[in-house]
């Protein structure tokens, strides 16, 4: 009962992962919830919340509470986390009894947007709460050293914001945060099919047309797909084959601020550690490091040996529930 009260949760812009130290990741679910706009009531959450997404009626709206990787909607956020944790007690059967819970946030976070998510996951009735920085999380699930005297260079492309960190001895030592993630990139992929081909897409379609043929490298074998969606001027139906080159002159701006992001990291770091960097490179997690072709693309342009993590997607999660065991030594080297 013990070890099940010790809960890690990375709570992100696109998706909500929660780790127990028994069973490891027990939930993966999107951070969407449908509300009942007349009630005030959670109709759905998770995945069947994002199912819902641009087919519901007037009445009940699909709500992404968080923004950016921070809370946009607190109330909202509060009553996901409620129905996200019941969720977990039943899957482990045990109920969780003034748990303690480890949740990261974003690096570049303000007091008050830290207080708030501590408030929301507080409001649960957990027993402690720590918060730790989620390039920290995620260099800790991705099995780096972190305690260890060595330069860990961790770059965490989550669905709202991209993070750069370089930790050693259990700290940050310099990092930066751009407000660009997966989110961003289904967004310029929308407003390229809009102004080129007068076609309106979905957010799920984008995300899917991304997965398929989104391309980070410019020198890649091009690839095709049809995309259906409805046409601006006649409001019916209309199917478009677009490219993955077309793809990737869309996504550009934002691959190229994520690039300056490391570039600006980089340049931070205490010469003693640049070696450090030179050998042992640097680890991709979150889920834009499964973007096809970015290993090889950031590799050529920062010359350093890019690794992508064991394990991307739940990276974050893993490392928030393993430093429950840690929290006090990360604490010291935070302060």
């Amino acid at each position: 009962m013990l070890s099940h009260s010790e809960i890690g949760i990375d709570l992100g812009t696109a998706n909500i992962l929660i780790y127990t130290e028994q069973k490891g990741i027990v939930l993966n679910e999107p951070s969407v919830v449908a509300i009942d706009v007349t009630t005030k009531e959670v109709v759905a959450v998770g995945n069947e919340a994002k199912l819902m997404i641009g087919k519901t009626p007037q009445n009940i709206m699909p709500i992404r509470p968080l923004k950016d990787g921070v809370i946009a909607d607190y109330d909202v956020t509060a009553q996901m986390l409620k129905a996200f944790l019941k969720k977990t007690s039943k899957i482990i059967g045990t109920s969780l009894r003034k748990p303690t819970i480890v949740v990261c946030t974003p690096s570049g976070s303000t007091s008050v947007e830290r207080r708030a998510i501590h408030n929301a996951v507080a409001s649960y009735g957990a027993k402690n709460v720590h918060l730790i920085e989620e390039p920290v999380a995620a260099a800790i699930g991705a099995d780096l050293p972190v305690d260890e005297p060595i330069a860990n260079v961790i770059v965490d492309i989550g669905g709202g914001t991209s993070e750069v960190g370089i930790i050693s001895f259990g700290g940050v030592v310099s990092c930066n945060a751009v407000r660009v993630g997966g989110d961003k990139f289904d967004e310029e992929i929308i407003q390229y099919i809009r102004k080129k081909y007068n076609v309106l897409v979905g957010e799920r379609t984008a995300e899917n047309i991304k997965i398929e043929i989104g391309n980070a490298d410019p020198d890649h074998e091009e690839t095709k797909t049809d995309v259906r969606g409805r046409d601006m001027v006649t409001g019916l139906p209309k199917t478009v084959e677009i490219s993955s080159k077309e793809i990737h002159s869309a996504i550009s701006e934002s691959l190229e601020q994520i690039l300056e992001a490391i570039r600006a990291t980089l340049e931070n770091c205490p010469p003693e550690l640049s070696g450090d960097i030179v050998d042992h490179g640097i680890v991709l997690t979150g889920g834009g490091a499964l973007l096809n072709g970015l290993q090889q693309w950031l590799a050529k342009k920062i010359i350093v040996p890019v690794h992508i993590a064991p394990n991307p997607l739940e990276s974050v999660a893993i490392g928030t529930g393993r430093a429950v065991k840690m929290i006090s030594k990360l604490q010291k080297a935070a302060r």
